[in-house]
């Protein structure tokens, strides 16, 4: 069973940023969609980032201009770079790998930003 990991949470101030990361237990083939989903407190889950074919990245408003999606082909792994970090970022962040038939979530990584 392949597990995606995130890291890189934890507590920040407002306006710093952090950087999380995604790996997979075993390299993936035909990985079509990478993306970044969060859940905060008494919220639904909602999309952050998301990567489709290949390269092409589009970000959820609330984070354009702060959040930057990449991935490492190398090592595969995803990325998303958090700047300017806002209270309202506060919450459980979920990485999600898509494949032809599979779809894996990882674990979730909490980011709380304090005033």
């Amino acid at each position: 069973q392949v597990q995606l990991v995130e890291s890189g949470g934890g507590l920040v101030q407002a306006g710093d940023s952090l950087r999380l990361s995604c790996s997979a237990s075993e390299r993936l083939s035909n990985v079509y969609n990478m993306g970044w989903y969060r859940r905060a407190p008494g919220k639904e889950r909602e999309v952050v980032a998301f990567i489709v074919a290949g390269d092409i990245a589009k970000y959820a408003d609330s984070v354009k201009g702060r959040f930057t999606i990449s991935r490492d082909k190398a090592d595969n792994t995803l990325y998303l770079q958090m700047d300017s970090l806002k209270l309202e970022d506060t919450a459980v962040y979920y990485c999600n790998w898509m494949t032809p038939g599979n779809e894996y979530w990882g674990q979730g990584t909490q980011v709380t930003v304090s005033s």
